[in-house]
C-alpha cells in the first residue's frame, strides 16, 4: 500500500457502516485521519460499530446529525454509494462545500496494484470475475495474484493494504460508486453495456446515468486502454468524445470491432482465441462478457492458453444464470440478477430448449411489452408472482402463452413451474424485476428459489 498524506490528521465524516464503510473506516485510520462514523440505524450493539470505537473513531448511530456538519468543520465527507444524494447529511454537506468522495476513489489512491475497472448496466459481475480468474492463472505462473473487488462484495479497501505492485486489481465498479468519483485512473476501463431504465429512481434521468458511468474513463490518460462496446453506437460517440485513453471496441455480430463473435471462434482482428463450444456460460451476451474479459486481460498480459482454460470451466456467478441442478432431465437455472427488464432480455434467449419462465417482482411502473417477442420465441409456458404478476401477464397473453399460472409468493411459484416442464425443457428463474416486494435483496431471493428447487428433489 502507498504511505500518502492526503488524509493526514484530516478531520473525516464516513456516512454509513455497510461493510464498505467498515473497511474504508479502517483504511482511513491507517492513513492518520481522524474520523466521525454516522448511521441511521441504532449502532450500540454493532461489532463493527465497537470496533472502529475502540480504534477511537467517534460514532454516532440512531439518527442524522446534520448540525454537526455546521458545528465542526470537516475536511472530507465519505459517503456510501447506496446513500441517495437527497440524505439531508449529503445536502448539507453539498450547501458548505465538503468535498464528497467515495471508498473505491481513496483505496484506489493508496494502491501498489495496477487496477482495471468494469462497469455496465449488465455483465459486469460475470466480465470482473471472467478477468480476475484470467489474470490470475497467468499471475500464478510468477507467484502472484489478481483480487476481484469493489462492488462484487469485496471492498477495495480491504484488499489495497494486501495487493503488490506485482498483483493486480479487477474492480466491479457500479454507477453509485462512479457517480461520487472525481479521480481515478485504471490502466483499464471497460463498459459492457448501458441500458436505459436502470437505475433512474436513483439518477432520475438517462442522461445522469450515463454520465455515471463515463466517469470510468473520464480521468485516464493517452497510455491506458478503454473498452468500448460497438453495437451500441449513440453511447460509443460520447465515449469516443471523452476519452483520451486508447479505444478498443467488441461486438457481438460485427468483425470490424477489434474482438467480436464469429461463426466458430471468439476473435480478435482474426485471430481465434476461443471456440464457441468449448465455452461454459450459457448464452450470446456471456459470449460479449468473455469478450470484454479477453480484451482486459490481453492487455495486462495474458496468454490465449489462461483464457481458454477459464473460459472452458468457469460454469458462471451466483445468482447470474447459474445452473443450479438438472432434475429429472430438466436443467434449472437462478437468475436472479435479472432485477429489470434488459437483465430478462439476455437471459431468456440464451437457451434452444423450450423454456417454462417465473418472473415478477417490485412494481416500478414499467409495463413488460419489451419481452412479447422473446416470450413467443423462447417461453412454452410462465409462472408469475409479487407485484408485477399481472402485468407480466398481461404481456405472456400477447406473446400467446397459453399456460400462464399466476401465484402470490415464489414459494409457490417454483413447484407449480416444475409441473409445466417436460424432460429436456429449461426451467429458469428470471423474475425482471427488483427483488425488494418480497425479499432484502436479489441474492437471498436467488437463495430462497434455490432452496425451493432442492424441496421438489426431495418429494
Amino acid at each position: 500500500m502507498k504511505q500518502i498524506d492526503t488524509y493526514k490528521d484530516k478531520n473525516i465524516l464516513v456516512l454509513g457502516l455497510g461493510k464498505s464503510g467498515f473497511a474504508v473506516s479502517e483504511l482511513l485510520l491507517q492513513l492518520g485521519a481522524k474520523l466521525t462514523l454516522n448511521d441511521k440505524a441504532d449502532l450500540d450493539k454493532n461489532e463493527r460499530a465497537q470496533e472502529l470505537k475502540k480504534q477511537g473513531v467517534r460514532v454516532i448511530g440512531g439518527h442524522h446529525p446534520v448540525e454537526l456538519l455546521e458545528q465542526e468543520h470537516f475536511d472530507y465527507f465519505v459517503k456510501n454509494p447506496g446513500i441517495p444524494y437527497e440524505n439531508p447529511m449529503v445536502k448539507k454537506a453539498e450547501e458548505l462545500e465538503i468535498p464528497i468522495i467515495t471508498e473505491p476513489e481513496i483505496a484506489l489512491s493508496v494502491s501498489e496494484a495496477p487496477y482495471v475497472c468494469v462497469t455496465g448496466s449488465n455483465g459486469k459481475t460475470t466480465t470482473v470475475m471472467l478477468t480476475q480468474r484470467i489474470l490470475d492463472h497467468h499471475l500464478q505462473k510468477s507467484g502472484h495474484h489478481a483480487y476481484a473487488v469493489g462492488n462484487i462484495g469485496v471492498p477495495i479497501s480491504e484488499v489495497v493494504t494486501k495487493a503488490t505492485k506485482d498483483d493486480i486489481l479487477v474492480v466491479e465498479i457500479s454507477s453509485f460508486q462512479l457517480l461520487g468519483v472525481t479521480d481515478i485512473d485504471p490502466k483499464v476501463a471497460a463498459i459492457v453495456d448501458i441500458y436505459h431504465n436502470v437505475h433512474i429512481d436513483y439518477h432520475k434521468t438517462f442522461e445522469n446515468y450515463v454520465n455515471a458511468k463515463l466517469n470510468v474513463t473520464r480521468f485516464q490518460n493517452d497510455q491506458d486502454y478503454f473498452i468500448a462496446n460497438f453495437d451500441q453506437k449513440d453511447i460509443l460517440k460520447k465515449e469516443e468524445s471523452l476519452t483520451k485513453a486508447k479505444i478498443q471496441t467488441f461486438s457481438e455480430k460485427d468483425s470490424s470491432a477489434d474482438y467480436y463473435i464469429g461463426d466458430e471462434y471468439l476473435e480478435h482482428k482474426g485471430e481465434k482465441i476461443m471456440k464457441i463450444d468449448d465455452i461454459k456460460l450459457p448464452g450470446i451476451h456471456n459470449q460479449q462478457n468473455c469478450l470484454v474479459a479477453i480484451a482486459i486481460s490481453k492487455i495486462m498480459g495474458a496468454e490465449n492458453d489462461d483464457i481458454q482454460a477459464v473460459l472452458s470451466t468457469f460454469a458462471g456467478a451466483k445468482h447470474r444464470l447459474q445452473y443450479v441442478m438438472t432434475l429429472d432431465d430438466r436443467k434449472v437455472y437462478n437468475d436472479s440478477k435479472s432485477t429489470n427488464i434488459e437483465a430478462a432480455s439476455v437471459a431468456i434467449p440464451s437457451f434452444k430448449q423450450p423454456e417454462v419462465l417465473i418472473a415478477g417482482g417490485l412494481d416500478r411502473g414499467f409495463t413488460f411489452d419489451a419481452l412479447v417477442p422473446l416470450f413467443k420465441k423462447h417461453v412454452k409456458a410462465i409462472v408469475l408472482y409479487g407485484e408485477t404478476k399481472y402485468l407480466l401477464a398481461d404481456a405472456a397473453r400477447k406473446a400467446g402463452i397459453k399456460d400462464i399460472v399466476i401465484e402470490n409468493t415464489l414459494q409457490e411459484a417454483v413447484p407449480k413451474a416444475y409441473e409445466l416442464t417436460d424432460p429436456g425443457d429449461v426451467l429458469l428463474f428470471s423474475p425482471a424485476c427488483a427483488s425488494w416486494d418480497q425479499f432484502r435483496t436479489f441474492e437471498e431471493r436467488g437463495d430462497y428459489f434455490v432452496n425451493f428447487v432442492k424441496e421438489i428433489k426431495t418429494k
